[in-house]
């Protein structure tokens, strides 16, 4: 059971203490607030944990500063859509809003190189009207002899030049709990110039101790990949260990499935979960069409594959999409030949408008009422 306090109710209040002192009395049930501070209005929730059901909803609508009452399932318990949840599916972060109902373009490096090849593709960006992007730091690899990422050595630069074009949030990927110390420091030794991203990989979507270091700050938002070779139920289940940790501002991401029956894609795309992941949850849902499908092949009809890829993710509904570019492929570090050109970003978000628009025109032909 959540119980949803009134808006900027203040925990010093006398309204407050008198909830908290009666919700500690409950017998077999304990309590975890979690507190969400926006830029008008601070709202505060109460989880509680135990025998719920034996607790009437209406009986905790009359307590003060209660608001409303949301029963909840036992699955996906604070990211999960439960009946009659009208909780909001939406956050802003850096002045940029990210919600079940829009759509942000995260294109970038799959790995920085240079110096020079990041500020062409931030160049890049801001001409083209965008203000996030993907820049990966630290970068696991199957192989140990594979390049590792340039790691904190990248990350002046990198936050530096975003702050020069104007990208308000890099998504970046993280490891370990050092790389979050070290994306926190570098941020501030440069004035904080861009926000970032923080971003689970595939291979650590079952990480559950990173899971819960990630989860612990609230500064950052996540953005947490499914995981390659598990059900959604179990990647959902990742998901929920961040928010179960304080964070709930956390992107659920499609990036393909890892088996041969997605040949000849590198992995087997996964995208009709899109709107399946919007029922199921409150989360975002992001896809990554240059890790599902791994390359650049044509089609006959002359778009290339990753693109329709992209338009069948956007057209049922995704609210973000993590794309590979790179000012020269052949000579990227990690992931080159499927990287787009810079000189496709203009085709590549104009064919990505036209999904959205089609998305919508079906959203309005969906609830049209039928006689």
């Amino acid at each position: 059971m959540i119980l949803i306090l009134t808006p900027n109710t203040s925990a010093d209040s006398a309204d407050y203490r008198q909830l908290t002192d009666y919700l500690g009395n409950l017998p077999n049930i304990s309590f975890r607030t979690h507190q969400e501070r926006g830029s008008a209005q601070t709202l505060t929730e109460i989880y509680l944990i135990g025998n719920t059901a034996a607790l009437s909803a209406a009986d905790m609508e009359t307590l003060p500063s209660v608001e409303r009452v949301v029963r909840i399932s036992e699955e996906y318990r604070i990211l999960g859509r439960h009946h009659d949840d009208q909780r909001p599916t939406e956050f802003d972060y850096n002045g940029v809003r990210f919600a079940q109902d829009n759509l942000n373009v995260f294109a970038g490096l799959c790995a920085v190189d240079t110096p020079e090849h990041v500020e062409i593709m931030m160049r890049a960006l801001r001409d083209n009207g965008q203000v996030c992007t993907r820049m990966g730091a630290y970068k696991p690899r199957t192989s140990p002899y594979a390049f590792q990422g340039h790691g904190k050595a990248c990350l002046p630069y990198v936050f530096e030049l975003a702050g020069k074009y104007d990208i308000k949030v890099i998504a970046m990927e993280v490891t370990h709990e050092s790389h979050v110390n070290e994306i926190r420091e570098t941020l501030r030794q440069t004035g904080n110039p861009t926000g970032v991203m923080l971003q689970i990989g595939t291979r650590n979507t079952q990480n559950f101790e990173l899971l819960k270091i990630v989860g612990r700050q609230t500064e950052f938002p996540v953005l947490l990949k499914r995981g390659f070779g598990i059900t959604l139920d179990e990647s959902l289940n990742a998901a929920e260990y961040l928010a179960s940790e304080g964070n709930r501002k956390v992107i659920f991401g499609l990036r393909g499935m890892k088996t041969n029956m997605g040949d000849p894609h590198r992995n087997l795309v996964d995208f009709a979960h899109v709107p399946t992941v919007k029922r199921l949850t409150r989360m975002p849902v992001c896809i990554d069409p240059s890790h599902s499908v791994g390359g650049r092949n044509r089609a006959p009809d002359g778009a290339l594959e990753v693109m329709h890829a992209t338009a069948q993710g956007v057209i049922s509904g995704a609210n973000m999409i993590l794309v590979d570019f790179h000012p020269n492929p052949g000579k990227a570090l990690v992931d080159g030949p499927q990287a787009l050109l810079l000189e496709e970003l203009p085709l590549f978000l104009d064919d990505v408008r036209i999904a959205r628009e089609a998305y919508e025109k079906r959203i309005q032909l969906a609830r049209r009422p039928l006689h």
